[in-house]
């Protein structure tokens, strides 16, 4: 049985195109060939470091570090799996693990987050899409902490996942720092759900797809069947496609199957074109042809890339941001005979126009930057100016018999609307849509 999916730049391991075969999947090399007359320095090698290297060694860990440096001089997504490590492959799309929350890349020999997952340990600590983590601290001591710099993205992920309950500390550079800072984290069992959504003015639904596990695209449609409930005739949706790393690539096909009644959504091929695999809409489920705007930034990879460039190009939504991560590779993962794996990157994935996602990214329609933290204290400022009354005075009297009021804990809806106004891309996106509907009604009458 073969399962095609997206699994990988990333800590969850959530973002790469990746093939599961069985071991007869693939063809073993024959070593008799003339084309691997070189493997003769690999045993010569090793043996010369058996017999007189000054300490003595475990021959497998020699055989694995061979093995990871023949890898090493291929792309960054092709890696050798530890047994270990490659029983967290098969764990990785359930939507369940217990670490920090964090998907990752190689970046400049370093790891560096693609995005914080929503509503995990590491997004609440303040953790952002392109910081850049030189030091991994299991312990959260700085006598347990190893460089990232020569580290596998694999090898990143076995030392921030660990128990529930129990520290890490990640050394952490980001754009404008003098130097790294240290950030201690409580891991936790994460649970992730796929979607969220709100309704905007009374008849905009706002629907966040966060990761493409293996329910997304059930939760996404359970979600816009609710929202009609509510709101029997959209005015557009906006799809909120921002910081999400990408997973399995069933789920993004049949996400962007929700908006297409039909044609390409996306293919695949390998070494010279070989090995062409096709996936295509079917009207059955379509949603109805409402306005929609699809949000994304430099988060988001892989499988989001896949939606947002399928609706694109078929002309079913705008989108907008900023241009996307850029991640368009296949992996495939072949299990070896003593429980490991090998991660082979054998195929690029293209968008029903035939562009590449690969390094190219996805150009928004309409590009539009986030506020800056400053101009988002600045918003913040305006709004408390305006709010400002006798109650914000030093030393004011309260009303006769009233105790003071302590700040109301918000529910999701309550915050959501709290932090919309700081929002630049979604205020933008639900603009557009409130113009489009205008628009739309107007009858352009010509000159003569």
């Amino acid at each position: 049985m073969r399962k095609l999916r997206l699994v990988g730049t990333t800590a969850l391991a959530l973002a790469l195109g990746l093939l599961l075969l069985s071991g007869a999947g693939f063809l073993r090399p024959s070593f008799a060939s003339p084309n691997y007359r070189n493997l003769d320095l690999i045993p010569t090698v090793m043996q010369l470091v058996k017999t007189h290297y000054v300490k003595e060694v475990d021959e497998r860990e020699l055989v694995e570090g061979a093995v990871k440096g023949m890898l090493d001089v291929l792309d960054p997504h092709t890696t050798y799996l530890s047994p270990d490590l490659y029983q967290e492959i098969q764990r990785d799309t359930k939507g369940e693990f217990e670490g920090l929350g964090i998907e990752i890349t190689k970046r400049d020999g370093f790891v560096t987050v693609v995005a914080p997952i929503d509503g995990t340990p590491a997004q609440q600590a303040g953790i952002r899409a392109r910081d850049r983590i030189v030091g991994v601290c299991p312990d959260a001591t700085e006598e347990s902490c190893k460089s990232t710099q020569e580290m596998n993205l694999l090898e990143a992920v076995k030392l921030m996942r660990g128990p529930r309950g129990t520290k890490i500390m990640i050394q952490v550079s980001r754009e404008g720092w003098d130097a790294p800072k240290p950030f201690v984290i409580q891991r936790a069992s994460i649970r992730l759900s796929s979607v969220t959504w709100h309704v905007i003015d009374s008849d905009i639904p706002y629907v966040r797809l966060s990761q493409f596990q293996e329910r997304a695209a059930r939760e996404l449609g359970d979600a816009l069947e609710e929202a009609s409930k509510s709101v029997p005739n959209f005015r557009g949706l906006v799809l909120d496609l921002r910081d999400n790393p990408g997973g399995l690539l069933d789920q993004a096909v049949r996400v962007a199957d929700l908006f297409l009644d039909e044609g390409l959504i996306v293919f695949s091929e390998g070494r010279r074109g070989g090995d062409r695999m096709e996936w295509t809409a079917k009207k059955a489920g379509t949603q109805p042809e409402y306005p929609m705007v699809v949000l994304v930034n430099g988060g988001s990879a892989s499988a989001s890339e896949i939606v947002a460039g399928a609706l694109q190009d078929h002309g079913r939504a705008l989108v907008l941001g900023r241009e996307t991560f850029g991640k368009g590779s296949v992996q495939t993962i072949i299990p070896l005979d003593d429980g490991s794996g090998l991660r082979l990157t054998t195929a690029l994935y293209y968008l029903p126009s035939g562009r590449s996602i690969q390094e190219r990214r996805i150009q928004p329609d309409i590009w539009e930057e986030p506020y800056t933290e400053a101009e988002v204290a600045a918003l913040r400022e305006v709004e408390e100016e305006k709010s400002f009354g006798e109650e914000d005075l030093e030393g004011h009297f309260t009303a006769e018999g009233e105790q003071p009021e302590e700040e109301p804990v918000l529910g999701p809806e309550e915050e959501f609307v709290r932090r919309m106004p700081f929002d630049r891309q979604l205020s933008r996106a639900v603009d557009l849509l409130k113009s489009w509907t205008v628009f739309s009604k107007l009858q352009v009458r010509g000159g003569s």
